[in-house]
């Protein structure tokens, strides 16, 4: 009796299918196998082919906008080289070590300057030490910010050139200082000093200089708004250079409504600041113009104030008592709600700048009153006072070439402390020179005397 496991007819044939088909999937499968290995192949050749072509022939080359075709044809002008864009690196600030501070020149309200000199390649600087508030942990001040902003962008021929910034080593790693050219003389030590005033065609030459180097910052949205003699520097070859940008700022127009009233210092402030005025713009610079132009006639300060009253009242005593007609609105400022004036009678109250500077021509004189102008809508622009007839008259504007030379004061002694008050400090209490406008303005009374008249405080 057979098994019932036995293999019958029907089983081989059913094993010899399945045998058969995995016979024919493994044919397939090396089939394929091959078919890719050829494809890639001749892909390859293909490649290197194309490789060979592109090799032999010169590369093609893409025609740039506004190049015309006859640029791109074969003998045509050689080929423009490309623009290449270097990225910035960043480097440290160098130490003040690396330079060998020689004496003190002076103390300004945000910084101790001093002469130095560069070991490295002998060069004699001015390196300006900030004053940093560090007691109250403030940061770095935003005056020092400003101040080193503006100098970088005021590359002018009569502007002091910032070199670099460099700080301290050590306990003094915090300080930070500002590496300038240096200057032989400001205009305030070297008049002091100076037996008679500067002549008509030096003043037209410094006022010429001044006055460009004020158009490049009003130009660029720059306010200096501490304009005076002590700011200005002068070498030994008759060029000035505009110096000390710590009450500087960029100011738009219209001007931003965060503006300070406490700046300028006393003597050159423009009597709309002393009024209270919440906005100005560039012409409290053209006021202070004015004031150095005055100074730089006579070699002493124009309008030499005590306090802010006393201050107007000496600007009112040389421009003349302000009415609607010369100074329209007026009253509507701040502090001059209270003022009560003078009632401007046979015209005994105008203005005696005419008379101040009699030796002055008639174009000087009215340059001079128009800088001086009470309104300062009326004041000219850096630019009109450039071309204003007064530079245009004989004498002519001396040639720097020709400028007498001065010992320097700054090269080895320290300055004398200057009898003007010093420009306003930044959240300083009010002073002698900074007072609460609030109670001065109140109860004043005024007195004519002999043409003029006096500001006082109840």
């Amino acid at each position: 009796m057979s098994s019932r496991w036995a293999d019958s007819a029907e089983d081989a044939a059913e094993d010899a299918r399945r045998k058969a088909e995995k016979e024919e999937k493994k044919r397939l499968k090396v089939e394929k196998l091959r078919k890719a290995e050829e494809e890639a192949e001749r892909a390859a050749v293909a490649k290197e082919k194309e490789e060979q072509e592109n090799a032999e022939r010169p590369p093609k080359r893409r025609r740039l906008s506004g190049e015309r075709a006859s640029d791109t044809s074969d003998g045509a002008a050689a080929e423009r080289p490309l623009l290449r864009f270097e990225a910035p690196v960043w480097q440290p600030c160098r130490s003040v070590e690396r330079f060998d501070r020689l004496n003190h020149i002076e103390e300004g309200s945000y910084g101790y300057v001093s002469r130095a000199k560069e070991e490295a390649t002998g060069e004699i600087v001015a390196i300006k030490k900030l004053k940093l508030d560090t007691a109250r942990d403030a940061g770095f001040p935003v005056t020092a910010l400003r101040e080193i902003q503006c100098l970088t962008a005021a590359k002018h021929r009569h502007v002091v050139e910032l070199r670099e910034i460099v700080t301290g080593e050590g306990t003094a790693r915090g300080d930070v200082y500002i590496v300038m050219e240096f200057l032989e003389h400001d205009l305030k030590t070297l008049q002091e000093d100076m037996a008679e005033p500067f002549l008509p065609s030096e003043v037209k030459t410094l006022m010429l200089q001044l006055g460009s180097a004020v158009e490049f910052l009003h130009d660029h949205w720059i306010l200096h708004r501490d304009l005076k003699t002590s700011n200005i520097l002068m070498n030994n070859r008759g060029e000035i250079k505009l110096a000390d940008f710590g009450m500087a700022r960029f100011c738009g127009d219209p001007p931003p409504q965060n503006l300070t009233q406490l700046v300028v210092t006393l003597w050159y402030r423009s009597p709309e600041l002393l009024l209270g005025a919440t906005t100005y713009d560039s012409s409290i610079d053209i006021w202070s113009l004015g004031c150095i132009f005055g100074e730089l006639l006579t070699r002493t300060p124009l309008l030499q104030g005590k306090n802010e009253v006393d201050q107007l009242s000496k600007i009112f005593e040389l421009c003349g008592i302000p009415t609607e007609e010369t100074w329209p609105g007026f009253k509507r400022l701040p502090n001059a709600r209270s003022l009560r004036l003078p009632s401007n009678q046979k015209g005994a109250l105008g203005s005696v700048i005419r008379s101040k500077f009699p030796t002055l021509t008639n174009a000087g004189a009215s340059l001079l009153d128009s800088l001086l102008s009470l309104d300062p809508s009326r004041r000219p622009s850096a630019s009109e006072m450039l071309s204003h007839k007064y530079f245009k008259e004989d004498p002519r504007p001396k040639p720097t070439s020709v400028f007498p030379t001065f010992p320097s004061k700054a090269g080895q002694e320290k300055k004398r402390r200057h009898a003007s008050p010093s420009a306003p400090v930044r959240g300083a209490a009010p002073g002698l020179g900074d007072i609460d406008y609030s109670s001065i303005f109140k109860g004043r009374e005024e007195e004519e005397k002999g043409g003029g008249f006096q500001l006082k405080v109840a």
